[in-house]
């Protein structure tokens, strides 16, 4: 993985996958965890390569060697590169995945209206680091 364990791609048109990002940033003092939007280049890379859609953007994707996740267990498996106390919840992954996804898929529905108009601060040097690819620019 460039840079780091694992990547996640997230909406990058979403402001609560953005302040999901943010919030990762400063929970993983490591540096484990990349990020790249669905809609980049190195998403549609990624997506291409996993046999998802590359209009894809009903959950974030995690992409670790050889294995890309979805939904809730993409979600429990990025917890699970955090530090103590926050890997203890990766342990959900026992819970069956079509319980977890229903929670899941229930928060991804309404992500939008979650969180609106998400005003987007200024990135340090050291959290634009940790973004492999950025959103591609509207075409004219």
């Amino acid at each position: 993985m460039p840079g780091g364990d694992a990547i996640i791609l997230f909406d990058g048109t979403c402001g609560f996958c953005n302040r999901g990002v943010r919030w990762l940033i400063t929970h993983d003092p490591a540096g484990r965890l990349r990020f790249a939007p669905l809609q980049s280049r190195t998403g549609q890379k990624y997506l291409a390569q996993f046999g998802l859609p590359l209009d894809y953007l009903d959950s974030l994707v995690l992409i670790e060697p050889n294995r890309a996740s979805t939904n809730s267990t993409g979600t429990f498996r990025i917890i699970s590169y955090l530090p103590y106390p926050w890997r203890l919840f990766a342990a959900l992954l026992i819970v069956p995945r079509f319980l977890r996804d229903i929670g899941y898929r229930f928060i991804a529905k309404r992500r939008h209206s979650i969180v609106k108009n998400d005003a987007c601060p200024i990135p340090t040097v050291e959290q634009c680091a940790r973004f492999i690819d950025q959103m591609p620019s509207p075409t004219n």
